[in-house]
Parts: structure tokens; C-alpha cells; sequence
């Protein structure tokens, strides 16, 4: 399979899930880049892919200077407070706000307010980062304490080796709690988002809800299906 072969593949997967969800959302497609060159993912880009994502700063500086300046850099790893002011005024979107103290660097560093996602442990394995369900309504309204800090909606992973069906749980249940947060139109948080589905579970992830989608391997991928 090629590249060209791969997009059109996910594409269609993605409209096919979206003509079969209940409500239709605008999605932005991502591409996660990570392991993977800066040739591979230009390759990518030149079939009009523009929202690209990498789980380390190292990897996001790397690939942000040698391509094109018209992408839409999303950073989806966790960030260290150190690292905050290495990374955050080249971001768009940080996808795995889990911690207050990681807020208060950002509104610290930041020149501009920054698109937040909070990171949710819906499943609660111990492997995962991100906050617990219980947990998310107290955080986002202490966040509202840094303006520079943009709740914009949530995040999670579904367990790899999960059934369908509950990973379609999980997913189920962070649109519930993106929803009731949205509805309470705390400061500093539209919360309108859903940052889920990888390439395992892309297409139950917009079933239920997904809004950003977050797709490494089967860009990538060239063997058979």
C-alpha cells in the first residue's frame, strides 16, 4: 500500500463512521509523526495532510524546522515543567494537560493563549497518564486561574486490547463528561472538543463524538491489509 493509498483508505473510514454516527461532527485529522522521518511525514503532507502531532519536544522541534510553516502542530505527550518553555510557543494544541502545576508554567511562558486538551484516565489503568473522571470538573475550574490556558476540550486512550465495545464505553463516557463540563460554561473552558481515537480505534472513537483524531501507523503502514 502507499501513502497516497493509506490517506484515502482513513479518509473514507472516517466519513463511512461519521454517516453511521448520530451526530455528525467536523473532524481534524492527525497525523502522529513520531518514529517516523521527516520524508515520511513531508510525504504525508504533500497529500494535504496540514495537522501533524509528535509525543516529545525534541521530535516536534525536529520536524517543525524542515517542514513547511503552514502546519498545525499539535504536542499529544506528556510535558515536563522544565520543558514548557522549550516547546509551548510552538504549539497549537497541547493535548495532555493533566497536572496544575504544568498550567501554571504554561500561563507563565506562553505569549499566547494556548488550546488545552485535559488528559483523562477513563479506563484507569496505572500505564496511563491523565486525570480521573471524578477528578476532571474540579480541575478544569481551577484552571480558570490561568488565562493563558485554554480548556478547549478532553482527551483519552482506550486500552489496545480492549473489546469494541468497551472501548466504545470509554469513549462514550468522556463525550458525557466533555458535555456536562461544556454545559457549565466555565471560564476559560468551552470544553466543545474530543481528542480520541488512534489508529486502533479510530473509527468507534468517531462513532462516538471524536472531534480530533490522532492516527500514526496507518499512515505509515505498507503492507497488505
Amino acid at each position: 500500500m502507499t501513502f497516497a493509498d493509506n490517506v484515502a483508505h482513513i479518509k473514507a473510514t472516517i466519513k463511512q463512521a461519521q454517516e453511521s454516527a448520530s451526530a455528525h461532527r467536523e473532524l481534524t485529522l492527525i497525523c502522529v509523526s513520531k518514529y517516523h522521518t521527516v520524508e515520511e511525514a513531508k510525504a504525508i503532507y504533500d497529500l494535504g495532510i496540514r495537522d501533524f502531532a509528535e509525543n516529545y519536544v525534541q521530535g516536534l522541534q525536529e520536524k517543525q524546522a524542515a517542514l513547511p510553516d503552514d502546519i498545525t502542530w499539535h504536542l499529544i505527550g506528556p510535558l515536563q515543567s522544565r520543558k514548557v518553555k522549550d516547546v509551548i510557543n510552538q504549539v497549537d494544541y497541547f493535548h495532555a494537560l493533566d497536572r496544575l502545576k504544568i498550567a501554571k508554567e504554561i500561563n507563565k511562558r506562553a505569549d499566547h493563549v494556548i488550546k488545552c486538551f485535559v488528559e483523562v484516565n477513563v479506563s484507569g489503568e496505572e500505564s496511563k497518564h491523565g486525570i480521573k473522571p471524578e477528578e476532571v470538573m474540579p480541575f478544569v475550574q481551577a484552571c480558570a486561574a490561568y488565562p493563558k490556558v485554554e480548556i478547549i476540550g478532553l482527551m483519552t486512550m482506550a486500552p489496545h486490547d480492549a473489546p469494541d465495545e468497551e472501548k466504545r464505553g470509554i469513549f462514550r463516557t468522556l463525550r458525557e463528561l466533555q458535555q456536562a463540563i461544556m454545559e457549565k460554561r466555565l471560564p476559560g473552558a468551552p470544553c466543545s472538543e474530543l481528542s480520541m481515537g488512534m489508529t486502533s480505534d479510530y473509527p468507534l472513537a468517531v462513532l462516538e463524538g471524536a472531534s480530533f483524531v490522532r492516527i500514526g501507523t496507518a499512515f505509515f503502514q505498507s503492507d497488505d491489509r
